[in-house]
């Protein structure tokens, strides 16, 4: 039995872990994926305080290295259930069980997608929501990056200095992201903003991406799409009953959601700021609002 389960280990829950393990606590990390969770997806993070241009994986081995050196227990096992109406919480995964007496919920976001048919078909063939993880399949060839936001803007700039040629597919008239990426992109001679257009569908040969249909008519003949439209929550394991209409798990100011000795931090949680500033705070304010 610990005292505490954090179920998540970006960069929320590893703090909180941190901060739990300082007051003594019984602990457990648990994630299904590499620690640090979308650290491992961003080529570089310029505006965390003290920590200059550091590249996502590089702060997320940072992250693991700390974990380690204070002696927090984690596993790298998928949670599939969660049983959390009872005074001992059950987390089960995929290989054991474990309980404790609260539990904090830190899943994160995943990306979204832009709901095309044969769309989940081609992830890993064409398709992909990481720049890190996949640019190198795109060396020298034309590609497609959708999105509008300060991700869609940083990958963009990344796969400009492998791929030969990146269409940015702008399904607005303006940018979301901040105004310094928006003048690079801007005057980057390998990107070409297109503006007021969606991808309509993809064109595939022997099962890989071949070309894109977009709603204005054109057709670019595209190896790869990477897509940036915003996230949703990792919420699909959670008991629906404290979750909002999006998906969000529904917590008061303390960080407590509507169960008892249940909380939530991080991109789980709705709030005006989705940045890794923020994320860090939540870790550290529930370990103090547990107190």
């Amino acid at each position: 039995m610990y005292d505490i389960i954090i179920v998540g280990m970006g960069i929320s829950g590893i703090t909180a872990a941190i901060y739990a393990k300082r007051s003594n606590k019984n602990i457990l990390l648990i994630d299904k994926g590499m620690p640090g969770g979308l650290l491992n997806n961003i080529d570089l993070i310029s505006n965390y305080p003290g920590l200059k241009d550091i590249k996502g994986p590089d702060f997320a081995e940072k992250l693991l290295d700390q974990i380690k050196s204070m002696n927090i227990s984690y596993v790298l096992e998928e949670v599939v259930s969660l049983d959390l109406q009872k005074e001992d919480k059950l987390v089960k995964t995929t290989n054991n069980e474990y309980k404790a007496k609260k539990i904090i919920l830190a899943m994160g976001r995943k990306p979204k997608f832009l709901g095309l048919d044969n769309e989940k078909d081609l992830l890993g063939r064409g398709i992909s929501t990481c720049a890190m993880c996949d640019a190198y399949f795109y060396k020298d060839k034309e590609i497609a990056v959708v999105g509008t936001g300060n991700s869609a803007l940083q990958e963009a700039l990344y796969l400009s200095n492998i791929a030969k040629k990146i269409y940015l597919i702008n399904r607005r008239d303006g940018f979301r992201g901040e105004e310094m990426l928006v003048e690079q992109i801007k005057h980057n001679p390998k990107i070409d903003i297109i503006y007021n257009a969606n991808i309509k569908k993809y064109i595939e040969k022997n099962q890989k991406l071949e070309a894109i249909i977009l709603d204005n008519g054109n057709s670019l003949n595209v190896a790869g799409v990477f897509i940036y439209i915003g996230y949703r929550p990792a919420t699909e394991i959670v008991d629906k009953s404290i979750l909002d209409e999006n998906g969000y798990i529904i917590v008061n100011e303390n960080l407590e959601t509507p169960l008892e000795n249940v909380y939530a931090i991080g991109d789980i949680i709705k709030k005006d700021v989705y940045q890794l500033v923020t994320a860090t705070s939540d870790g550290a304010r529930v370990i103090y609002n547990m107190h």
